[in-house]
């Protein structure tokens, strides 16, 4: 009873049930409930309508696209493009997550179905597997759950038209009328093996945070005992930024060398990746360390939520987030960058796919740079007024 009286054992059931409310919000609450919204997609129509016999024209194409528009159901926002190049042009502009493309003989070969000779048209659909595995297979699974339900529709039309106009129909037409298009699916940009279903690069980028913290607390500590020592504290905190932008660079090649050499992880344009994590690393280590010399350990906090509120939006879409978790951290955070610019080299050519978020990383590594230098400066300014007075006194 006597530790029930205790201010001690309530404050820490406070504190723990704040904790728990922090980390929660962190690790959950944009995860939980999440749900896909507005995916862009293209469609392309190449279908031409074709001719029935009472002078009439069927223009399936036409069919396809009122009903996909019109459908608020589906998760998607549809981008209607007039070839099939451009729609693979902005799939590798990581424009869209896929692709629906409806041939030129849609219609024709939905009317062959009724003939000796029936053609089963080829519709396409396309995943944009290395935007993002979670969203490319959304896509392809509504896209072909839609399509499925659409070629029966129209079958079931075309069969008791069929059937009206003979009287029975044969069962050549009716087998034919049972698979009446042909879907093939396709997967551009894929990840490699062993790429943990394409969230390869926010693994990556987890593991740079955590070695870029690791290193920031030892060359923090480092640079405080080579101060105590005597050091000009300007010229510690150049060889601090000198010395973490060395190891995040050996550390981003060894992180890589461990993922294929030990996990089999397959790796294309090996050598800008590793440009594009060390870059990564070192803006992680230059903002880690540049707060730890102007704060000291009280930072560590802001530290760790940072990577706990980042962490699970690394591998999800944007189209998956709340409005509120997309504009007060998604919008922002480094480690979103980071990944995003990460995917980008891996999956989609190398460094020049990454520009942009190169752009902002070295925005971070240079901003953050000039802070860690001016904390040097601002102690040495303290420490000869603090000079100045003994002297003078």
């Amino acid at each position: 009873m006597i530790m029930l009286k205790q201010k001690m054992t309530w404050l820490g059931l406070a504190i723990v049930l704040v904790a728990l409310v922090v980390f929660g919000a962190a690790m959950m609450g944009s995860v939980l409930g999440s749900k896909p919204k507005e995916l862009p997609v293209a469609l392309v129509i190449l279908d031409r309508p074709a001719g029935l016999p009472n002078g009439e024209t069927l223009a399936v194409g036409e069919k396809i696209r009122d009903q996909m528009l019109s459908n608020r159901a589906l998760p998607l926002a549809w981008h209607v493009v007039d070839s099939e190049e451009k729609a693979r042009e902005g799939l590798d502009k990581r424009e869209y997550y896929g692709a629906l493309v409806l041939p030129s003989d849609l219609s024709s070969g939905m009317l062959s179905l009724s003939t000796p000779s029936p053609i089963h048209p080829k519709v396409k659909i396309i995943a944009n597997e290395g935007m993002n595995a979670q969203a490319s297979t959304v896509v392809r699974q509504v896209l072909g759950q839609a399509m499925n339900l659409i070629s029966r529709e129209l079958a079931q039309q075309l069969l008791g038209q069929v059937g009206q106009q003979t009287g029975q129909v044969p069962v050549e037409t009716a087998k034919a009328f049972m698979a009446p298009m042909n879907v093939q699916e396709e997967v551009v940009h894929p990840p490699g093996a062993n790429h943990a279903s394409g969230n390869a690069p926010g693994l990556l980028i987890q593991i740079m945070w955590i070695g870029s913290l690791v290193t920031g607390v030892v060359m923090f500590l480092t640079s405080r005992k080579a101060v105590a020592a005597g050091s000009r504290r300007w010229t510690v905190s150049a060889l601090q930024a000198i010395a973490g932008l060395v190891i995040a660079g050996i550390a981003s090649g060894f992180t890589l060398w461990m993922a294929s050499s030990w996990y089999g992880m397959e790796l294309v344009n090996t050598g800008e990746i590793w440009l594009f994590l060390w870059l990564a690393g070192s803006a992680f280590f230059l903002l880690q360390s540049s707060l730890l010399n102007w704060i000291g350990f009280p930072a560590m906090p802001l530290l760790v939520l940072l990577m706990f509120f980042s962490l699970p939006l690394l591998n999800m879409a944007p189209e998956f987030l709340s409005q509120a978790t997309r504009e007060w951290i998604y919008s922002w955070t480094p480690l979103r960058f980071a990944a995003e610019g990460l995917r980008e080299a891996m999956y989609f050519g190398g460094l020049g796919a990454a520009s942009s978020n190169v752009f902002v990383l070295w925005g971070v590594a240079g901003g953050f740079l000039a802070l860690l230098l001016a904390s040097g400066l601002k102690a040495n300014h303290a420490s000869d007024a603090v000079s100045t007075t003994v002297i003078g006194g």
